[in-house]
């Protein structure tokens, strides 16, 4: 299950973004984390994974230097200030299910997109949903954003369910915006405004 990632949008100022921390989050069944060199292998089986990236506007990875290449972009976004992706780990087990991620931060907007991807054996459980509703709600805190976007294929009704659940509107299609495995496809585009926002009441784990 994921979700793709709109098109950044120019900066409106010359000046560079302050450095963006990568914070470590918690939930009751997952952990949220910055890469490191150690996830190479996971993340390259992720990708390479045509199921998992049925709805992508990429095809699969076929060489394993493409981990660390995602890797070195994760360092950068934080590095720039232009958002934080995040590991997302089991608690139970520690496997790795997969990433998170709050990009293309205008801080002159205050707002951000929001993306997802995960393993097959994670699809269903509801983590994507968890994840992510901990993730934006540090980014509300923290970044003070008052609209988050996102986008999903039409054909992912599983990433849609995903985004609703959070309280995002779908607002509109972009008409044969990507091509995907060779087929011309269609996305919507979610908006969660500041307004509209509800986190959830569970408590954060102890620590």
């Amino acid at each position: 299950m994921s979700a793709s990632l709109p098109t950044p949008s120019l900066p409106t100022t010359s000046l560079p973004a302050p450095a963006l921390p990568t914070p470590s989050l918690r939930t009751a069944r997952l952990r949220l984390r910055a890469f490191d060199d150690a996830d190479v292998d996971d993340l390259f089986a992720l990708h390479s994974s045509a199921r998992v990236l049925r709805y992508w506007d990429a095809p699969p990875w076929s060489e394993r230097g493409r981990a660390e290449k995602f890797i070195a972009a994760c360092r950068r976004m934080a590095q720039e200030g232009t958002g934080a992706r995040l590991a997302v780990d089991r608690v139970s087990d520690g496997a790795f299910i997969g990433w998170c991620t709050l990009s293309s931060w205008n801080p002159e907007y205050r707002s951000a997109s929001l993306g997802y991807c995960y393993t097959e054996a994670a699809w269903g459980h509801g983590y994507a949903t968890e994840a992510a509703r901990a993730l934006l709600r540090w980014a509300f805190d923290t970044l003070e954003l008052n609209r988050v976007q996102a986008e999903a294929d039409t054909r992912n009704g599983a990433s849609g369910r995903v985004l609703e659940k959070l309280g995002f509107v779908r607002e509109g299609t972009l008409r044969e915006d990507c091509v995907v495995n060779g087929e011309v496809s269609d996305s919507w585009v979610y908006g969660l405004l500041r307004r509209e926002w509800r986190p959830s009441s569970e408590p954060a784990p102890a620590r």
